[in-house]
């Protein structure tokens, strides 16, 4: 009997990137995804399945609801899940890479419907925004699958009003950038409420409602805002936002 092929890190990589994109609940060998990611690198889809679950043993919230996953390759795993924990931009960015080279393309290829408009730029500047996009791009991607496709506000699904929000923004908080728990899946309108303090989620996950529009007797106000004071968000399959995050935000931004 041969013996089974050793995962290399580029394929434990990639492993974590789909792990990333795709609900707890779909981890199993039918997955149209892990499929397609089987046969890019020579595994089973079986065996893809098994290397996401052992992603599920090493990751802090389903520790927590007490689900093992599968534990045997916990060895393999945890360094990639480590790396990803200490320098998130550099990981997710290479992990595309490695996706784009073995579907025999380019990011800029694979990527060029996000990547317009930057064929002036030259050099690390190019670089950087490439590189800006992509995450962004990754981003989407991760807090879509966490909430499964629908506004954590209202349950609206329809993928093109929808936005991966950040609790503390891009461009103010580096660290936080790819962390899934700093992403909100919100509706166009509720997306800019947020990001303009009329909305806020405070430590129970509840929804607050600015009281200028608590007050208002403005028909529009009161269905698409008043109605949703003190109500729960839509729960995310495992990466919950951060209350400390969440906090942040409260007292930088929210209009109280």
């Amino acid at each position: 009997m041969s013996q089974r092929k050793p995962w290399t890190k580029a394929e434990l990589i990639l492993a974590f990137n789909l792990y990333l994109k795709i609900p707890f609940g779909k981890f199993h060998h039918g997955n149209s995804d892990i499929i397609q990611l089987a046969k890019l690198i020579g595994r089973t889809p079986s065996a893809v399945s098994m290397r996401l679950s052992n992603f599920a043993s090493v990751d802090p919230y389903h520790q927590q609801r007490g689900v093992k996953g599968l534990t045997g390759g916990i060895k393999q795993v945890q360094p990639i899940w480590d790396e990803f924990h200490q320098n998130k931009e550099e990981l997710v960015f290479e992990s595309e890479q490695i996706l784009a080279e073995i579907q025999q393309t380019t990011i800029e290829k694979k990527y060029a419907n996000i990547l317009k408009g930057i064929d002036n730029l030259k050099g690390k500047t190019k670089v950087r925004e490439v590189k800006t996009r992509v995450n962004q791009k990754v981003f989407r991607d991760i807090v879509l699958a966490n909430y499964q496709g629908s506004c954590t506000v209202t349950g609206f699904a329809n993928p093109d009003f929808l936005i991966a929000s950040h609790i503390t923004p891009w461009a103010k908080d580096v660290e936080n950038r790819l962390n899934p728990q700093n992403g909100l899946l919100l509706n166009n309108l509720h997306d800019k409420a947020f990001e303009n303090g009329y909305l806020a989620v405070d430590k129970n996950y509840k929804i607050l409602v600015c009281s200028e529009f608590r007050k208002s007797k403005d028909e529009f106000v009161k269905h698409y805002f008043s109605a949703y004071h003190n109500k729960e968000i839509k729960r995310p399959e495992r990466f919950l936002p951060s209350l400390v995050l969440l906090e942040k935000h409260m007292d930088e931004k929210f209009l109280g």
